[in-house]
């Protein structure tokens, strides 16, 4: 997505970082690359030397985005465990990554129900399907291992594409009411994430039957 020899990636990161914060508070419509270059503290010529229009900064962020998230979640789909303590733990690694970067989050949404949109040109339409294809590649993992999970008895739900699209989009839901705290400890994100879990896992997990 970037353009230019010699990509500076801590700066690439802070224009990403600034970008999802603009699009998250202001919708893509209404951002504007001045908005972005003013948050990173620099010129909007900055900004054009590593992406060459709005639209491909919001695709790369909705990549960094999916990057992000992908690379907390995919080791516990690969770990030990159950298929239930698996999908414990990613769903855990998913919902502390939310609430630590939930401007990303909401760009990705916001990418998912843009594809829709009659405003799109036809390449930036096939750009967002290829970023789809991510997000839906990464869904799969979830189905993968909740399919696991009713294979070994660890979960006891009845159709497994159900579960997974019913766990993740509640997991996602969290999005609509929780903002971040100044100097909130990682750890509180971590145990708020673990609470939610399992509050949400607890109708499809297995229970030990009473003596």
């Amino acid at each position: 997505m970037s353009t230019g020899p010699g990509v500076d990636t801590g700066t690439r990161e802070r224009i990403l970082d600034a970008a999802a914060e603009a699009f998250q508070l202001q919708g893509f419509g209404s951002a504007t690359i001045d908005d972005v270059a003013e948050q990173v503290g620099a010129t909007k010529g900055l900004i054009y030397y590593h992406f060459r229009s709005k639209f491909d900064l919001f695709l790369a962020v909705y990549e960094e985005g999916m990057r992000r998230v992908r690379a907390k979640v995919e080791p516990h789909a690969r770990g030990d465990g159950t298929g239930c303590e698996r999908l414990v733990a990613m769903s855990v690694a998913h919902v502390t990554n939310l609430m630590t970067d939930l401007a990303y989050h909401h760009v990705v949404h916001e990418g998912v129900r843009a594809q829709s949109s009659t405003a799109l040109k036809d390449r930036q339409r096939e750009a967002l399907r290829s970023l789809n294809k991510l997000r839906r590649d990464y869904e799969h993992m979830f189905h993968r291992v909740v399919s696991e999970g009713i294979a070994d008895g660890s979960l006891r739900a009845p159709d497994s594409a159900l579960a997974t699209r019913t766990l993740l989009s509640s997991l996602n839901a969290v999005d609509m009411w929780y903002r971040k705290i100044d100097d909130q400890p990682d750890d509180a994100v971590s145990d708020l994430a673990g609470e939610i879990v399992d509050l949400l896992i607890g109708g499809i997990a297995t229970r030990p039957e009473a003596d």
